[in-house]
């Protein structure tokens, strides 16, 4: 089985508080993109690596690929406007050669290479694949109108339940083709999304899960990267 992964790395990072892009943001010493790019190192099937990063990051990309020894091929790409256009980018700089497509986010650092090995199996014979984990909190749904809060707050108005519930995360991997024709679906169809595997999903395509974990949790928030500095620490022994 040949390979491309697909890193989404091209995220302003506005709500982290931070003056630059969010995969080059550092965790324990290290920008995001590192911890990803490690991770498909330790993967053999992944023989291509396409990296999504904002415009004018090309050469700090680079120097940070050379530092860890990738010995794939590294494409690097500006990413579009929203994630799904990057990916769709990305996706037209794959290898023809390559059969699976394995795309994950820059800002989940902790996936680990057995997820990226599961998901690739799982979707070689159905289809498509993602990581995730069962919903484990109580989920509530307020009113249209509660966005404003300086009126008594946000309204419940209903809870769901979350019997069969799961929380997507990255990776996710699909057959090449598969990918491609949904992404064109969407651009012919003006589908928007936040998911691979919604989009595949909507061709009838079987997208099947695979074990995720809540570490592997997407950083997004001052205190999400607050969080991972602690299981970082705690992962190495190196408490501060």
């Amino acid at each position: 089985m040949k390979a491309s992964a697909i890193i989404v790395a091209a995220g302003s990072g506005t709500r982290l508080g931070f003056n630059r892009p969010k995969a080059f943001v550092e965790l324990c010493g290290r920008p995001l993109l590192a911890y990803s790019l490690r991770t498909i190192a330790a993967v053999s099937a992944i023989e291509e690596a396409v990296v999504t990063i904002p415009e004018g990051m090309q050469s700090q990309a680079r120097v940070l690929i050379r530092e860890i020894g990738l010995e794939i091929p590294v494409k690097l790409t500006p990413g579009g406007a929203e994630r799904q256009d990057s990916v769709r980018i990305a996706l037209e700089l794959t290898s023809a050669e390559a059969e699976m497509i394995l795309v994950h986010d820059a800002a989940r650092p902790f996936a680990t290479p057995a997820m990226f090995e599961a998901a690739l199996a799982a979707a070689q014979r159905c289809g498509g694949a993602i990581a995730a984990i069962p919903v484990a909190d109580t989920l509530k749904r307020v009113g249209e109108d509660s966005g404003d809060t300086r009126n008594g707050g946000r309204t419940i108005v209903g809870t769901v339940t979350r019997a069969n519930l799961w929380q997507a995360q990255t990776p996710q991997a699909y057959r090449r083709k598969l990918l491609i024709q949904a992404h064109q679906r969407a651009v012919t169809d003006r589908i928007v999304t936040t998911d691979d595997s919604n989009l595949v999903e909507d061709l009838g395509v079987r997208v099947e899960i695979v074990d995720g974990s809540a570490l592997n949790f997407k950083i997004t928030t001052p205190d999400d990267l607050y969080l991972a500095e602690l299981a970082a620490a705690a992962a190495t022994g190196r408490w501060v």
